[in-house]
């Protein structure tokens, strides 16, 4: 019978030891790559810095309101420890804005599932730089419309409050809201059923979630209930609303109403892959830019044949 030599067992507890701690390390690692990645994702763009220049466009008016406008921007935010799921609330805006006594028409964001105004900042400096206050936070679910109302109720406290650089900056005739998938939800509940309702004056509702699928996971909306003009916008490809709903929702609607279809647009590129319309939009309704406006209307509202799009409808009430 052999002994086992003296040191063995010390010399395999040390071997033992040191695979244990290259597994525990492996996870570790594992965990951290896993955990970045994670935070990548739920961090990323949702739309490229340069997305201005490389969407394709099909219109004179759409390629001018797609590209930036003349004013430069600035950015503020502020923590909101009053909401748990607003967090923040950010703001971009013409940089002259704090020298000038003019007042500046508001575009309030409301967002998709899980997507704060921190990852689509170019699109809010889009419009910054067409001389508008855009407002967003970071509420990962929006489609009651609350916290895009409360949102906006800060925004009116600062326009009263002599120590904002808001203070008396805000044009309370010229609001407009905009919202992309649940955000598309929560623009019509924002304008149709939250306190501040009656002061929006126009709004865009990006790839909403079908009607009856959001009724039935608990996010419903009524278009039915709306009274200021929309802009009703969807994708072809891989969208939560189809084009046949997208009608559906557009003729439940009975006040001034555009919409279109975007041809090869997923879900996701809507939130700017039309946006030269949209800031169209809001430069005409808002800031009464009658160039704009031919994007809508007239007699031949260029929207209606542009090829990028689908399925166009118009009917502007002219009362």
């Amino acid at each position: 019978m052999e002994f086992v030599k003296e040191g063995f067992y010390e010399k395999a507890l040390k071997v033992l030891l040191i695979i244990l701690a290259v597994t525990v390390l492996l996870l570790l690692l594992g965990y951290l790559g896993l955990k970045k990645l994670w935070n990548n994702i739920i961090t990323a763009p949702m739309a490229s810095e340069n997305y201005t220049t490389e969407i394709k466009t099909c219109g004179e008016i759409e390629a001018r309101y797609m590209s930036s406008g003349v004013f430069e921007t600035d950015y503020f935010e502020i923590d909101y420890p009053d909401d748990a799921d607003i967090k923040k609330i950010e703001i971009w805006y013409p940089s002259e804005m704090k020298k000038s006594d003019k007042k500046y028409p508001v575009v309030l964001f409301v967002n998709g599932t899980g997507v704060g105004a921190s990852r689509y900042k170019p699109v809010f400096e889009h419009l910054a730089s067409r001389g508008f206050i855009a407002v967003g936070n970071e509420d990962p679910s929006t489609w009651e419309g609350k916290k895009a109302d409360a949102t906006l109720d800060f925004l009116l406290k600062t326009n009263e409050d002599e120590n904002s650089i808001f203070c008396g900056k805000l044009d309370l005739e010229n609001i407009g809201i905009v919202g992309h998938s649940q955000g598309g939800v929560g623009v019509y509940n924002t304008i149709n059923d939250t306190e501040h309702s009656a002061l929006y004056k126009c709004a865009v509702s990006l790839s909403p979630t079908e009607e009856e699928t959001a009724a039935a996971i608990g996010i419903p909306y009524d278009p039915a209930k709306t009274t200021i003009p929309v802009f009703m916008l969807c994708g072809t490809n891989n969208d939560v609303i189809s084009p046949e709903k997208k009608a559906d929702s557009y003729e439940k609607v009975t006040s001034s109403k555009v919409m279109a279809v975007r041809k090869g647009a997923a879900h996701g590129e809507m939130l700017y892959s039309a946006d030269g319309y949209v800031t169209a939009w809001f430069m005409w309704l808002l800031q009464g830019d009658e160039n704009a406006a031919k994007a809508f209307s007239g007699s031949d509202p260029e929207i209606l044949r542009n090829a990028l799009y689908q399925n166009q409808r118009a009917n502007l009430k002219t009362d």
